[in-house]
């Protein structure tokens, strides 16, 4: 079963960047579409950001669209979500996830393996 390994959280200032990277630990990488999902302290996880396995398209939640962009890299079996133009309210648990189905999906239920989050906080 294909594991996820986040990293790249950390404390960034309003306006600033981060690049959180997802490293699944299996071959078959390249035939799961992935996505990142966050978690802020009281709220529902939410949908980010998500890319395809089959032709690599591209889904972005309303709030980061335009500051955030996902990409993967399947010769090193990681997906990277890079996060520019910070917010206070991007503050949260990122996570990244990883599904069979073909295209992106915003829902979480969609999504079958887990890694086990990092912590993104944005001061103002």
């Amino acid at each position: 079963q294909v594991q996820l390994v986040e990293s790249g959280g950390g404390l960034a200032q309003a306006g600033g960047s981060l690049r959180l990277s997802c490293a699944a630990s299996e071959r078959t990488f390249s035939s799961y579409t992935m996505g990142w999902f966050r978690q802020a302290p009281g709220k529902e996880r939410e949908f980010v950001a998500a890319i395809s396995w089959f032709v690599g398209s591209t889904y972005y939640a309303a709030s980061v669209k335009g500051r955030f962009t996902i990409s993967r890299d399947n010769a090193k079996n990681t997906v990277y979500l890079q996060m520019n133009s910070l917010k206070p309210e991007d503050t949260a648990v990122y996570y990244c996830a990883a599904t069979r189905y073909r295209s992106g999906s915003s829902d979480p239920t969609n999504y079958n393996l887990w890694g086990q989050g990092t912590q993104v906080t944005v001061s103002s």
